[in-house]
């Protein structure tokens, strides 16, 4: 089984990422950004412990932000495309 990297391959994209995130979930602080996602899941994430969520809660929150992330970000690369 292999490690998943918790940190971007490149430190100085962390703070583009997060601002993508924020864009992703329509906040405004990337803090906020899992919040506003499990609110519109209905999963009770709370600041600070949250203990109670089941793994598969917790997943669907970050596969939600994640997956957004990717799709911006190809739609992002689509656009830099030349017509033909």
């Amino acid at each position: 089984m292999s490690r998943r990297r918790r940190r971007p391959l490149v430190p100085q994209a962390q703070a583009g990422l997060d601002q993508l995130k924020a864009r992703v979930a329509g906040v405004n602080q990337p803090e906020q950004a899992k919040f506003e996602v499990a609110q519109e899941l209905n999963v009770p994430l709370q600041n600070g412990y949250n203990g109670q969520l089941s793994a598969h809660d917790a997943g669907r929150i970050e596969g939600q932000l994640g997956g957004g992330m990717v799709k911006e970000l190809v739609r992002m690369a689509m656009e830099q495309l030349p017509r033909k």
